[in-house]
């Protein structure tokens, strides 16, 4: 369960400023590391690499499926999926005037 949420102590970097603590959120929530280590691990065969690998990608995968998405420096999201889901779901003027 620990190693589930070792990714969020990135968060850790928002204590230096919104700009520390974008970059050091976003490279920890990307797929590259992960993969990556994942890799290693296959190919070296390290399994410690490759169980830490996969519950990090898990931890990423969970994060989206959540609408957690990568951040900018302004604090705003890269407005992933959740938040297109957010914005078709909302009624515009148009469609509300024609009921």
């Amino acid at each position: 369960m620990l190693l589930a949420l070792a990714p969020d102590l990135s968060t850790v970097g928002y204590l230096g400023g919104p700009r520390v603590g974008s970059l050091s959120y976003n490279v920890v929530h990307t797929y590259t590391l992960s993969l990556a280590l994942g890799a290693v691990g296959f190919w070296a065969d390290i399994r410690l690499a490759l169980l830490v690998a996969l519950v990090w990608t898990g931890h990423i995968g969970a994060d989206r499926l959540f609408g957690y998405e990568l951040t900018f420096a302004s604090g705003r999201s890269s407005g992933g999926s959740i938040a297109r889901m957010r914005e078709y779901s909302r009624p515009n003027a148009e469609s509300v005037d024609r009921q």
